[in-house]
């Protein structure tokens, strides 16, 4: 069943508010935040839920810092705030790629709670501990705070496919068709190459996404921000055409780690329509600028430092970038 529908009250005005607007930004971060159930793919703790505020209801997702696992190659309990970086970037680019993302207190402590995109899920009824609130050490345990949610379709994070995943780009590509697998050597008419992976055929498949501007911004975000983990299932289409992009709690390293499926664009010439948004965003992020105050408290001085490395190189280069070092490349599985 609809846990949200279901719930005693009228459904969350997830139409009424733009995922990346301002005012929805405002109500995640003042409302209260109840959770409804726990998205059973993720490999962290993410849970479903909805904040309400003065009569407004919005749908979100909930990361508490609590149900982070550890990394060996970032700080611990450090994913969310880095999510919520990412968001102040793609706000500042102008493009809102990235919905209204905000660190916030929660049923199991300090997390980030950022708009949910598309659909609602469906979830089993949640238990008794998410109506008393549980405990942050039970954050990770899809039993002891909520019911579980099946995110598969819906696009949430660890869904079942890349976004628009198609067989193939032979009957075009619409708004929904971001990413493909085709047999051939050639991508096709709107279409552009990532890379050759493995099928279990007799020869590989080539990897494309779409020619679409959508992904070309959102490939400039990537880099500027170091996004090491861009897969399928983080892009969300809506009916409208907005193109918004989830999971970004493995960026701004300071090593290059910058591992996607969009490198349709590597090496060709920024747009003059990103050039200026990276110059407006050197701007923002300079010494002494309220975003970069903002940064400072998410994510390390070391990294600041790095971000505004990046979008001088990317502004100096005129390019985008392409893959090299030892890191991988693409992220797999892909999805």
């Amino acid at each position: 069943m609809n846990q949200a529908a279901d719930c005693g009250h009228p459904p969350p005005d997830a139409a009424a508010l733009a995922p990346a607007a301002e005012e929805t930004r405002a109500l995640l971060e003042s409302g209260t935040l109840l959770v409804l159930g726990q998205i059973r793919q993720a490999s962290n703790a993410v849970l479903f839920g909805e904040v309400e505020h003065e009569g407004r209801r919005v749908p979100c997702v909930y990361k508490p810092v609590a149900g982070e696992r550890p990394l060996w190659d970032f700080p611990d309990g450090t994913l969310a705030q880095r999510e919520v970086a990412a968001y102040e970037i793609s706000r500042a680019t102008g493009w809102d790629l990235i919905p209204a993302t905000v660190l916030r207190e929660g049923p199991y402590g300090e997390g980030m709670c950022q708009a949910w995109v598309g659909p609602l899920p469906d979830s089993e009824p949640a238990g008794a501990a998410a109506e008393d609130g549980g405990d942050a050490d039970d954050a990770g345990d899809a039993e002891a705070g909520a019911g579980t949610v099946d995110a598969a379709g819906t696009g949430r994070p660890d869904a079942s496919g890349p976004a628009g995943e198609t067989s193939g780009p032979d009957g075009g590509h619409g708004g929904e068709e971001l990413l493909a697998i085709v047999d051939g050597e050639e991508p096709g008419e709107g279409w552009k190459p990532v890379g050759y992976v493995e099928t279990g055929s007799a020869r590989p498949a080539l990897l494309v996404h779409a020619d679409d501007d959508r992904l070309r911004r959102l490939a400039v975000i990537d880099a500027v921000i170091n996004n090491g983990d861009r897969k399928g299932g983080h892009l969300l289409t809506l009916p409208t055409g907005a193109l918004y992009a989830i999971d970004h709690g493995v960026s701004f390293h300071v090593d290059d780690k910058l591992r996607t499926l969009l490198w349709g664009w590597a090496g060709e010439e920024l747009t003059s329509e990103a050039t200026a948004a990276l110059r407006a965003l050197a701007t923002a992020v300079a010494e002494s600028a309220p975003l970069a105050g903002r940064l400072s408290e998410l994510i390390t001085a070391a990294e600041v430092e790095a971000l505004r490395k990046r979008i001088d190189g990317l502004i100096s280069s005129g390019r985008h970038p392409l893959p090299g070092g030892d890191w991988p490349a693409i992220p797999w599985p892909p999805v």
